[in-house]
């Protein structure tokens, strides 16, 4: 089965919003064993569009077609559809009586332009979307099915899991038994990580990937068939030694969830002070339902009078060692955990940049500590070279990571073979 994707709208071939629809639609499929092997952009041009359903429906076998079902007179999706396919639009009388219901259910005047949801191309199978307000649809046009959903990411994610991928094996056999395992990193570069790995034989059946994203990159272990999956394990356990303290949670995506989930339900505490991340530690949290099951709050405490008034920092150990400093760090540390005498609590202080670095401590230094009720743990990393959102982004991942491995019982600080540290 050729599975491909169409991705279609003006604001995303311009690079105006980021297409997330389309990587999480690959990922999603990937892991029920479904390859998506061709993806392509069209912009809000009836032509383009005629032509492209035109062609990859005679190579593909499904196409995912994302957005333009809207209302509006750039929405070209389904007259589009519909003349490729030369037939008329005729109207979906099971769908406007939905569409009907909806504006009534939400107390909502509908608009006419909206009628134009319920029209479909002659012959279509309609798609149901159970939370919006343009239905998809399904169609054959020479070897391919072409499966429309709308661009919106809440839809298009429900429509995916409840009505595409069903969709997918009714049509289409589906049997080969897959397995993925996924394995978060951090502190190593892409390159370095491959180079390291390259020692591991991989029996028949099992890729390795990368993703990056950073300050992460996710090594994705994926077995197709019984006897490659038989294999997975070992080859996981081959990855994890290679990689030693590289990998740092598995089969999540970030390490504010992993922190998160540690946490939740476990009866202990957090405080957080941030300087340099400037609140990124404590919202990565917050992302998350039931954070406040644990997290007690988080101060960002910019400036050096807010250090002193708000922490406790003493005056003469920022004027003895400066802001960004492993001894005001553990200070800060210190301060907002007593303030409710949290089980831990985080904090960082850095120079982010781009200006602002000395030859003492240039741009991309960063002070962070973690302190407990039995001590305190610090160190200052260095990271040049990257930007002011990367050099936080890093360290507010290194600060969970002194956290998770607390939790633990592990090495708190450990090193990161893509940039230095100075411990304490």
């Amino acid at each position: 089965m050729k599975l491909e994707m169409i991705c279609t709208g003006e604001e995303v071939l311009a690079g105006q919003i980021v297409d997330t629809n389309a990587a999480w639609f690959a990922n999603t499929l990937m892991e029920k064993g479904i390859e998506c092997q061709r993806r392509i952009t069209v912009g809000d041009r009836l032509e383009d569009l005629i032509a492209v359903f035109k062609e990859r429906s005679t190579e593909a076998d499904i196409i995912m077609v994302n957005g333009g079902l809207g209302p509006t007179s750039d929405d070209l999706s389904t007259e589009a559809m519909a003349l490729a396919m030369g037939v008329p639009l005729v109207e979906s009388k099971e769908w406007r009586t939905k569409l009907e219901a909806w504006f009534t259910r939400n107390n909502r005047v509908m608009a006419a332009s909206n009628l134009k949801q319920a029209l479909l191309p002659e012959g279509a199978v309609m798609i149901d979307n159970p939370v919006g307000t343009a239905c998809g649809f399904a169609v054959k046009l020479n070897r391919a099915w072409l499966f429309f959903t709308p661009g919106v990411p809440f839809e298009f994610k429900r429509m995916v899991k409840e009505q595409f991928i069903p969709f997918v094996k009714e049509q289409f056999s589906v049997s080969e038994s897959v397995s993925v395992k996924k394995l978060l990193t951090l502190g190593r570069g892409e390159s370095s990580l491959a180079d390291e790995l390259e020692v591991i034989q991989l029996p028949a059946g099992i890729t390795l990937g990368y993703r990056s994203y950073m300050p992460y990159i996710e090594i994705k272990l994926f077995a197709r068939g019984q006897s490659a999956i038989d294999s997975l394990a070992d080859i996981e356990a081959q990855v994890k030694t290679v990689l030693g303290n590289g990998v740092v949670a598995e089969n999540i995506t970030t390490l504010d969830q992993e922190v998160h989930e540690r946490l939740l339900n476990s009866g202990l505490s957090l405080s957080v002070a941030e300087s340099c991340t400037g609140g990124m530690i404590t919202s990565g949290l917050i992302a998350f339902a039931g954070s406040s099951s644990y997290l007690h709050h988080g101060l960002v405490t910019y400036s050096n009078e807010a250090k002193v008034k708000v922490l406790g920092v003493n005056p003469q150990t920022l004027d003895d060692y400066g802001a960004v400093s492993i001894a005001t760090v553990e200070e800060m540390a210190k301060g907002a955990r007593g303030i409710l005498e949290s089980d831990y609590a985080l904090a960082t202080s850095g120079i982010a940049g781009p200006e602002g670095g000395t030859d003492e401590k240039p741009v991309g230094t960063v002070a962070i500590a973690l302190a407990t009720k039995f001590g305190v743990y610090s160190q200052m990393v260095k990271l040049p070279g990257r930007s002011r959102a990367l050099v936080r982004a890093l360290s507010t991942a290194v600060a969970y990571d002194m956290l998770r491995r607390t939790l633990l019982g592990e090495a708190v600080i450990v090193d990161y073979s893509s940039f230095s540290r100075f411990s304490k």
